[in-house]
């Protein structure tokens, strides 16, 4: 039997002190690209081999709009250059893939909203730093989207990370149970809001672009999907053809030579399968729906093109609907440079890393293999009152405090997993890591530029294909 360590308070402590001389908090700065830094068009083609051809221009054309949705697709790039980059060694359960417009609010199991990550298709352990870089670039790309000063671009970053570094000495100071029930709620949020705002006009303004966001999240559920997304056909709700974004697997299976009897055993296997991945109670629950329709839908930018589905399910009456979202699970893109995961199944890699992370989780998440050999996938639900920010709309005070609130939320998710007190005293009490991080989002931010630029530059020559506005 594995014997699990207990150590003192000291011991962490003294991690964190000899990590600051492996790599000083300073020490994320001045960062180049490898002379010999793959192509970053070649691993996006590399990331295609495997995904739907006809939903590859429809990626493409996603990615193209702005250097940030290029950034938000980018994550193998990122994970590339990440490699070579100076860690302090304290490991934590990384979201992979943790920039800005992954975090957002969804409702938790006792119906409160709450505000987390929201998206682990890269989850995997490693380099705290990881996670931090890729959210701080992503405040500096984003910033500069918004046509911000260079000023204001900086201090939205330096935010980020300063809030990441002093939630991880407010966790360090936790007993272990109170970190584990640490969250955000939407109360806090609109607390923060009102706390932030510099003056009384500032504040009333800024509750009502909050408030509206939560009040929009809270019509985001299975009720409200079905009247955007299914019809009645001879009594019966059907999901509507939306092509190519939705396509109903009955229409999919045509295309490729599988009858609809086959589909529709196939999604009935996957379906009991799922439901055994569940703890009892909630497959108890689940059991009570029955198996209406299922359709291919896109989701995202990073995504497209892998497998993604939507599920119909019926209660009691056709009032009582449940839709379930079903997404393909790959390897991780860390998985190139850290070790492999754990779990032989990445839909099961995805949902034990989401449970890690967030303060609290969909009670229908699992997962299966898939039909086909390789592929593997995990189940949730589709809309649960989920809620996002409008990043691309923000201005400069805005985006520092949502930054803030990104920043502080990372740090909560990684002291579930990682060791607080070790993260914090590496971490300090002063600003060169916030410094250090910002000075790497800057050099990143630039080079996403570049690779921006050479994305559209191989969409023009005609070396990639692009759908847009879909």
């Amino acid at each position: 039997m594995e014997k699990i360590p207990h150590p003192s308070l000291d011991e962490p402590k003294a991690r964190g002190k000899a990590a600051r001389k492996q790599v000083k908090p300073s020490g994320h700065s001045g960062w180049v690209p490898n002379a010999g830094r793959p192509d970053p068009v070649a691993l996006l083609e590399e990331q295609n081999a495997t995904r739907e051809p006809d939903l590859v221009p429809v990626r493409h054309g996603r990615m193209m709009v702005s250097p940030f949705t290029f950034y938000r697709g980018a994550a193998k790039i990122m994970g590339a250059d990440l490699k070579d980059t100076p860690t302090a060694g304290l490991t934590v359960q990384l979201c992979g893939d943790a920039h800005i417009s992954n975090f957002g609010l969804y409702a938790s199991p006792e119906r409160t909203l709450l505000f987390d990550l929201n998206d682990f298709d890269e989850t995997l352990p490693g380099p705290f730093e990881y996670d931090v870089k890729r959210m701080a670039a992503s405040v500096t790309i984003a910033a500069q989207n918004n046509a911000f000063s260079r000023a204001d671009a900086r201090a939205a970053t330096l935010e980020s990370v300063k809030a990441y570094r002093e939630a991880m000495a407010d966790f360090a100071g936790m007993r272990t149970l109170d970190i584990w029930y640490a969250r955000v709620s939407e109360q806090d949020v609109l607390t923060a809001v009102s706390t932030a705002a510099r003056d009384k006009k500032e504040a009333k303004s800024a509750n009502k672009r909050a408030k509206k966001t939560v009040g929009k999240a809270r019509t985001r559920d299975s009720l409200q999907a079905l009247s955007k997304l299914a019809e009645r056909v001879d009594g019966q709700y059907r999901i509507v053809t939306q092509p190519p974004v939705i396509i109903p697997l009955t229409e999919v299976a045509a295309s490729r030579g599988i009858s609809a009897d086959q589909i529709e055993e196939g999604i009935h296997d996957q379906f009991r399968a799922y439901r055994a991945t569940l703890p009892d109670e909630r497959r108890h629950l689940l059991e009570q729906f029955e198996l209406v329709d299922a359709a291919r839908k896109v989701v995202g930018v990073g995504s497209v093109g892998t497998g993604a589905y939507i599920v119909l399910l019926q209660g009691r009456d056709q009032d009582d609907p449940l839709f379930l979202q079903v997404k393909e699970a790959t390897t991780s893109v860390l998985e190139d440079h850290l070790p492999k995961s754990r779990y032989a199944q990445h839909g099961e890699r995805v949902v034990h890393g989401q449970r890690m992370m967030q303060a609290a989780s969909d009670i229908f998440l699992g997962w299966t293999k898939g039909i086909e050999a390789d592929r593997y996938l995990y189940w949730r639900q589709l809309r649960d009152m989920k809620g996002s920010a409008e990043i691309e709309t923000m201005l400069p005070a805005n985006l520092a405090f949502y930054a803030g609130v990104c920043g502080h939320t990372l740090a909560r998710a990684h002291a579930r997993s990682g060791d607080p007190i070790a993260i914090a005293e590496y971490l300090g009490q002063d600003d060169r890591f916030d410094k250090s991080i910002t000075d790497f989002s800057e050099r990143y931010a630039d080079q996403n530029e570049r690779d921006f630029r050479s994305f559209t530059d191989a969409i023009r020559t005609g070396r990639l294909q692009a759908l847009e506005g879909v």
